[in-house]
């Protein structure tokens, strides 16, 4: 008899102690991911904000661009699984002339989608261009496929698109699909710092167009080589 209430004591105290441990992870989980929590208090302290950034919640990764960017202006036209989340590509629905390309990296949460990081680039348009480009660093603190370069190919006879650093080619993967101009985009090692070599090759693997790039925040257009 003795046994049994004896039992049913330790039963009950690690039950408690069970539910204790998972109210303690819940309310972590909330105040790591809710829009003014944790996640963005480290977010903002990594990317030099004085003040704390409220990133919202969205249902899905689209939504959650669209409420952290607080506008409707933008259409994602290509979006892939990576690193943990999901790299979003968007281009402005006004844009008419010259181009523009925009990269978002969102994250599944148990709260629902958060935007990481990202931002976009706009060029005017120019005679002889090969391909356009943005290259994002690494930031510490902020989770994510960086550094990365990315952008559209305006050439059609480029086929392939490498980035040279430290003698190691780093291979673009090029996204035809539901898109009116090629988009590209290389992840390159964590480590990676510049200077690293942008080149665009045709389909007999000679360079048609290549920039040596010297600031890890750039974008530009690279033109055609003479």
């Amino acid at each position: 008899m003795y046994t049994g209430k004896r039992s049913s004591l330790l039963w009950v105290k690690w039950s408690c102690m069970i539910l204790a441990c998972l109210l303690l992870l819940v309310g972590f989980v909330y105040a790591y991911d809710k829009p003014g929590g944790i996640a963005d208090w480290r977010y903002s302290r990594a990317a030099g904000y004085p003040g704390i950034i409220n990133i919202p919640l969205g249902d899905t990764p689209e939504q959650a661009v669209q409420k952290f960017r607080q506008t409707t202006d933008e259409q994602v036209i290509y979006k892939e699984a990576i690193d943990g989340g999901v790299l979003v590509f968007t281009k402005r629905n006004d844009q008419t002339d010259g181009t523009d390309l925009g990269i978002e990296f969102v994250r599944k949460t148990w709260l629902g989608w958060k935007w990481v990081t990202g931002g976009s680039y706009g060029l005017s348009s120019v005679a002889d261009e090969a391909v356009n480009y943005m290259s994002m660093p690494k930031f510490k603190g902020i989770h994510g496929p960086f550094p990365i370069v990315y952008g559209q190919i305006a050439d059609k006879s480029i086929t392939d698109i490498q980035v040279i650093l430290g003698g190691d080619a780093y291979r673009a993967k090029i996204i035809n699909e539901g898109v009116l101009e090629p988009i590209w985009y290389v992840e390159l090692p964590s480590s990676a710092d510049t200077p690293y070599q942008i080149e665009a090759l045709n389909s007999r693997s000679s360079v048609v167009a290549s920039k040596t790039i010297d600031d890890s925040f750039d974008s530009g257009s690279i033109l055609v080589s003479k």
